[in-house]
């Protein structure tokens, strides 16, 4: 199940990296070393941890994995991939936390400022062939297990702003990427001739694209800024866009804004609002804000566990909701602040391959242990 998350940017890192051999890249020239450290816990660190205390509300704590982390991913082969904003990506493989250069990251891509904070990469996926592909402010990325390939506007990608949540492989192998100006989808075919690999999706208008999802019949969903919610099914597809439903407001989405969007088993659909999230169960919508239970009214991110536990972002609060308890139960609604561990600033979450849920805050990486937050540093405990 494709699971959604949207979040707002955040801040300026300058992330100086390089990339090892040990993860088939180069080393960074820049680096004062090039030998694998040690951590208290064991961990090797590999390349250049991102410094701390260079932006708002600054933490002070070199051994952050980072302080602002934009993406989580877990692939197949179990490594844990992470985006610290403003940086490139850094990989976990059980016994060594690798920071990749931005040179080797976003190789032969020349949009690149050293100091830019739009380094950042808003979304990781993985495909049927098991290439990892980020969304970065500077277009898309492909990683085959030995280079990065970058992808911008000569590629076809007319805006190279991908959105959160933005990246997806649906279940036919399409690669779907989400940008502030449209929605474009990738042809291998050509890539592999040097021809443009990326098309715009003609049957959307230029949205600026929030976060795509793949439901369990197929469709694909994308949320948008401003013109709510459109879902593409293919098996409508004429060539007239009859496939394309736009819903919005008047429909009862309760908000033009969509910031993001999940499913759960029982097959309903849940979205973002600015002020709250909306339950959509394929025939009326059900509104959720902070006079129902949610800790905070400026909304930031939706998740939904294997569980079915409902994990609400906001600013000052983080809310885990139980659906299967009623509402007017007070154990529906748990509210987390950050007396509880997680500060406000979360930028992502995600649920591994063993059920561990994780969180991107502005206070570096989080996991939950059942009560209360806790904070993974590049020493532990994972």
């Amino acid at each position: 199940m494709e699971k959604a998350f949207a979040y707002l940017p955040i801040g300026s890192l300058l992330f100086i990296l390089f990339f090892i051999t040990s993860c088939n890249g180069q080393v960074d020239a820049n680096s004062p070393k090039d030998q694998a450290t040690p951590s208290q816990s064991g961990t090797e660190i590999i390349g250049t941890p991102p410094p701390v205390g260079s932006y708002l509300d600054p933490v002070n704590d070199a051994d952050l994995v980072s302080q602002y982390i934009r993406s989580i991913f877990q692939d197949s082969s179990g490594d844990y991939w992470f985006g610290p904003a403003g940086q490139s990506v850094a990989r976990y493989n059980g016994k060594t936390l690798a920071y990749y250069s931005k040179a080797a990251f976003f190789e032969g891509n020349n949009s690149v400022g050293p100091d830019d904070y739009g380094n950042s990469v808003h979304a990781i996926t993985e495909d049927k062939a098991g290439n990892i592909w980020f969304g970065t402010d500077h277009g898309a990325i492909k990683y085959d297990g030995t280079s990065f390939r970058s992808y911008t506007e000569k590629d076809g990608l007319t805006n190279t702003r991908v959105s959160r949540k933005s990246i997806l492989s649906d279940q036919s192998g399409t690669i779907w990427v989400g940008t502030k100006g449209g929605v474009f989808q990738y042809n291998p075919a050509a890539d592999s001739t040097g021809e443009q690999s990326f098309s715009l999706f003609q049957w959307l208008p230029p949205i600026n694209v929030k976060d795509i999802m793949e439901d369990q019949d197929g469709n694909i969903w994308f949320a948008s800024q401003n013109k709510g919610v459109f879902r593409y099914d293919a098996r409508l597809s004429d060539g007239q866009g009859k496939a394309i439903k736009n819903i919005t407001a008047k429909d009862g989405l309760g908000d033009n804004y969509a910031g993001g969007i999940a499913q759960d088993k029982m097959g309903n659909l849940w979205f973002t609002m600015k002020n709250g999230i909306c339950r959509y169960d394929g025939q009326s919508f059900t509104t959720y804000t902070k006079k129902d239970g949610l800790g905070g009214s400026e909304i930031w991110g939706l998740y939904i566990e294997e569980s079915g536990i409902i994990w609400i972002t906001a600013r000052g609060s983080t809310t885990r909701y139980d659906p299967s308890i009623p509402t007017t139960s007070p154990g529906a609604f748990t509210v987390f602040t950050p007396e509880d561990g997680l500060n406000c600033c979360v930028q992502s979450m995600y649920q591994d391959q063993s059920g561990r849920m994780w969180w991107g805050a502005g206070a570096g990486l989080f996991r939950f242990d059942g009560k209360r937050f806790y904070k993974v540093k590049q020493s532990g405990p994972w």
